[in-house]
């Protein structure tokens, strides 16, 4: 079952010895990184520029062997500062989405919702950096950039605490914004989200990001809020 924090991206860098098939075509890298102490900044502006987002999501989990673990198609929704919608389409259906207050997660599959209370300085990392949350949460990671031969821009974040759950993550920028996130986490699975059907700061509607529990006497509802919160 995938949480928020399972939303996160888990990287390995593209500029690197990352041979899978599936990701072979994706990107040519320049020859060197760029050295710079603007790469935070830059980084964070890219990030800010991203008020709203209507995307579909190919995401691949895979081994430290680079085998291909798991394979979804993913609907997602993100209008800041609150709004996070992440619908798994296939191959297990589930509704995870968050106004900014609650949490909702669907499994259609286990006739279960589960609502919980959202507390966003709680959530990992990726969350934080599409949330507008970059700043704070790029303070623990050393930053560096560089352009790609066939357009756009990657961003490289390395831990500054070795206790880190990550080891390394990657974002990747074209010409119309962002278009992949991958991380890779200490023990070596990795998991990387491509994004396609983009549309960048449009107007998303805020009921997008609430959820009517069904009814439904077979549905398995665990409300796990504060009294004051489900009151």
């Amino acid at each position: 079952m995938f949480s928020i924090g399972s939303i996160l991206f888990q990287r390995v860098s593209l500029c690197r010895a990352f041979a899978l098939a599936v990701l072979s075509t994706l990107f040519v890298p320049c020859a060197s990184l760029a050295d710079s102490d603007d790469s935070r900044a830059l980084l964070v502006e890219e990030l800010t520029a991203l008020g709203s987002l209507s995307t579909d999501v190919r995401q691949l989990v895979m081994a430290s062997s680079g085998s291909v673990l798991e394979e979804s198609q993913i609907r997602f929704y993100l209008k800041r500062p609150d709004g996070f919608y992440w619908e798994t389409l296939s191959p297990y259906p589930e509704l995870i989405v968050t106004d900014g207050t609650t949490l909702w997660n669907f499994q259609p599959d286990l006739f279960q919702v589960t609502i919980d209370d959202w507390d966003a300085s709680q959530s990992e990392l990726a969350a934080q950096l599409l949330s507008g949350q970059g700043a704070q949460a790029l303070a623990e990671y050393e930053v560096t950039h560089q352009a790609i031969q066939s357009g756009g821009t990657e961003y490289y974040l390395d831990p500054l605490d070795p206790a880190s759950l990550y080891e390394e993550v990657t974002l990747f920028f074209d010409q119309q914004g962002l278009a992949s996130l991958l991380l890779v986490s200490t023990n070596g699975q990795r998991t990387f989200w491509e994004f396609s059907n983009r549309e960048f700061n449009t107007t998303i509607a805020d009921s997008q990001f609430q959820f009517s529990v069904p009814d439904d006497e077979m549905l398995d509802v665990l409300d796990r809020r504060s009294a004051t919160q489900a009151n």
